[in-house]
This record gives C-alpha cells, sequence and structure tokens, in this order.
C-alpha cells in the first residue's frame, strides 16, 4: 500500500509519474545505459483537504481561501490520475456526539469474515489465470466476469450514468469492477442496480 498524505502537495512530476504504474501494475527506470522494470503492484491511498486552510465546505469553520485559489489547489491533482482512482470518500468534521457516543460499531472480526468469504470467491473465479482479485481485471475479463453478470436494472442505470456523467472508458470499466468486488461482498452471483449505484455512488463528483 501507498499512502499519500496532503495529496496536492506533491510535485506534479512526482503524481504523474504514478499514473502508470498504477496501470501496468510495473515501473520502468530508464537511464543512459537501459532501462530496468520492477513489479510495482500497490494500492494507493491518498488524503488531502479541499482547500489550502481545510475549511472549504464546513459548516461550522469560514473558509479563508478566494475561490481562484481553491481551484487551483485542487487542480495540482491531474484529470488522468484521478481517473484512475477507484474510491473518492468525503470525511466531514465529527461531532461530538459520535466521539462522545459509547455504542461500537460493526466489530472488525465480522468485517474481515466478510472480505475474506469476497476474496475466497475472487480466487474460485479466476482458478486458472494469472488473476488474483477483481481489481486486476483487464477490459477483455470485466466484459466476461461482469457485464455478462449484469442484471437488467443494472443495465439500464449503467446506461443512464455513462451518459449523464461523461463516463470515461476507464471509468466505465472501473465502476464494474467495483460494482463486481460490491457484490462479492454481499454474496451475489449476479450484479445488481444497488451494486451499480454504490459503486457509482464512489466516484468523484462531476469526474468521468
Amino acid at each position: 500500500m501507498l499512502f499519500l498524505d496532503e495529496l496536492p502537495e506533491f510535485g506534479h512530476s512526482v503524481l504523474e509519474a504514478i499514473r502508470q504504474p498504477l496501470e501496468d501494475r510495473v515501473v520502468t527506470i530508464s537511464r543512459a545505459q537501459g532501462n530496468v522494470t520492477f513489479p510495482a503492484n500497490f494500492m494507493m491511498v491518498g488524503a488531502m483537504n479541499p482547500c489550502p486552510c481545510g475549511f472549504w465546505g464546513d459548516p461550522t469553520k469560514e473558509c479563508t481561501c478566494s475561490p481562484p485559489i481553491i481551484i487551483r489547489y485542487q487542480k495540482r491533482i491531474s484529470g488522468p490520475l484521478l481517473d484512475r482512482i477507484d474510491i473518492f470518500a468525503d470525511v466531514p468534521r465529527v461531532e461530538y456526539e459520535k466521539l462522545a457516543d459509547e455504542a461500537l460499531g460493526e466489530p472488525s472480526e465480522q468485517v474481515r469474515q466478510r472480505v475474506e468469504k469476497a476474496r475466497a470467491r475472487q480466487q474460485e473465479r479466476f482458478a486458472g489465470t494469472r488473476l488474483v482479485c477483481n481489481a486486476e481485471m483487464t477490459p477483455v475479463e470485466v466484459r466476461e466476469y461482469c457485464q455478462d453478470a449484469l442484471e437488467d436494472g443494472a443495465k439500464s442505470l449503467l446506461r443512464l450514468a455513462m451518459n449523464q456523467l461523461a463516463l470515461s472508458a476507464r471509468s466505465f470499466h472501473r465502476v464494474l469492477k467495483l460494482a463486481r468486488t460490491v457484490a462479492d461482498l454481499a454474496g451475489s452471483e449476479g450484479i445488481t442496480t444497488p451494486h451499480v449505484a454504490e459503486a457509482l455512488q464512489y466516484r468523484q463528483r462531476g469526474s468521468g
């Protein structure tokens, strides 16, 4: 796992250099003497504030950044790199009541069991192939294991999303892979409308 905190603070060339390894899962070092390729199969996780001061969109504290500064800050991450990210999650301010609440959430052990079952389904699905999990599927496997598993309602929703959200071909395949994973976590062979809807909710708002 590669965790990049304060993602926009990294240099443009550094962030752009990540794009191809994310896609090909290898990194190539070029020197005068020749090229060397190394395996680079990693999961990238990034964290960032919505603006330089960190309070843009905050319901209680006013943002001190001007609109041009906010736009310039967010544009430090290019569209092609954003297009390669599967899940976007906003993390709002945590209220006191939630911090002080003694109620416990779902135990980690239960989550682990659900994930292990989903990974077992994927290993069974890809038995005899070079694939290990859904994330490694190429467009060819996406057609076989995702598109062919879509129920009619899910197909209609995906078609609507493609038109309204102007999803790129890469985003289309990433949504399908994520929907396949959501279905695996739910123990479902088919990919239903709720599975596709959840996958679409994880796309960046306004992104393709």
